[in-house]
């Protein structure tokens, strides 16, 4: 399985205008840049950065949680979580296509002897009947199942949320066999804004959860996990030995707490034109498009005669850049992504396709 090929860099090709590989590549905005200018800083490490501060008391707020710790990444947050909650040898459930299984380099694998075990399911999600299989005895025979691990929205089934009634029930299962849970909210946000519901409610009963704010929100860096007090200190002592303790953060941290006053409602808008791309891609004949529930598109242009690779290396020559994810184009709407962009792209696959 495959990360993302995005198509290879033509010197002779047009400078990229319409950025839809992820809502990663997003820029701060001009008052993100004020704020970051402005904000108060210090020792991070030894919690005496303002800035950083106030923003991990307002995602523990957020989320329900006694307490938050920022990290550099939503990555390092999954890999300190899994360490937090496991011993080596422990088992995590998650679904075939979690981050933390294809995404993640093997880390928790590698720094904590952690075996994982996929999970089937369509639309990148396990059912609670399908984790209640999974579950066996506790035996000497067996490696113990320590924690199960949802991610909100699921990337590659498509960008689909996890439905409240589904996160509670597998909650209610884990509980019931001593298994912590852990949420991995690199999209939670957009999850929440599409389905009003908010984040304390949409992570209630997972043990730790976290939000990034390096995609839709629009932040340069950054993610911030939340839990009990207990657990925030030991992922804290997985921070520093993972190399995460910083110093004057709050230059980072500034800019998320802008990203959480000023760009959580407007994920509506990424929403809205996902659904747009995802309406025109599907008028054009042979096309097949998957309908979206966030900000991301998955659609595989074979039918209409152009293979997936051929179209990606064909929008990239006219400047619009997209990448191959696992067999399908993805694309993702954002901050910086505009409506006339999205018609644009439209309008480019079509005459692509009726060229072919």
């Amino acid at each position: 399985m495959t990360y993302y090929t995005p198509a290879p860099r033509d010197p002779n090709a047009r400078p990229i205008r319409i950025n839809l590989l992820s809502d990663t590549q997003t820029r701060p905005t001009p008052g993100m840049r004020e704020a970051i200018a402005r904000a108060e800083v210090g020792d991070e490490q030894i919690g005496d950065d303002p800035s950083v501060n106030v923003l991990c008391e307002r995602v523990a707020d957020l989320l329900g949680k006694e307490a938050a710790v920022f990290m550099p990444s939503g990555t390092m947050c999954n890999v300190a979580a899994t360490l937090s909650h496991c011993r080596p040898g422990d088992e995590i459930l998650a679904h075939e296509s979690a981050h933390i299984i294809a995404r993640e380099g093997g880390a928790h694998s590698a720094l904590g002897g952690f075996q994982i075990t996929p999970l089937p399911g369509a639309d990148g999600q396990f059912s609670p009947e399908a984790f209640r299989k999974a579950l066996h005895p506790r035996s000497r025979y067996q490696p113990p199942q320590t924690v199960v691990s949802v991610e909100q929205t699921a990337n590659i089934g498509g960008g689909t949320i996890w439905k409240k009634a589904a996160l509670d029930e597998v909650v209610k299962i884990a509980k019931s066999h001593g298994l912590a849970t852990h949420m991995d909210g690199a999209r939670l946000l957009n999850a929440c804004v599409a389905s009003d519901i908010g984040a304390r409610e949409m992570s209630a009963g997972w043990d730790s959860a976290w939000i990034d704010f390096s995609k839709g929100l629009g932040a340069p860096v950054g993610a911030a996990i939340g839990g009990t007090r207990d657990f925030i200190d030991e992922v804290w002592r997985w921070k520093q030995r993972l190399g995460g303790s910083m110093r004057q953060a709050g230059i980072c941290a500034a800019a998320c707490t802008y990203a959480l006053d000023h760009h959580v409602e407007r994920l509506a808008d990424d929403h809205a034109n996902a659904r747009v791309l995802a309406r025109g891609l599907s008028q054009i004949s042979g096309m097949e498009v998957q309908q979206p529930e966030t900000n991301l598109v998955f659609f595989n242009p074979a039918g209409t005669g152009v293979s997936g690779d051929k179209m990606v290396e064909a929008l990239r020559g006219h400047g619009v850049l997209l990448a191959m994810m696992d067999g399908r184009i993805r694309a993702c709407t954002h901050l910086d992504v505009t409506s006339e962009m999205i018609e644009e792209t439209v309008g480019l696959v079509r005459e692509i396709v009726r060229r072919a």
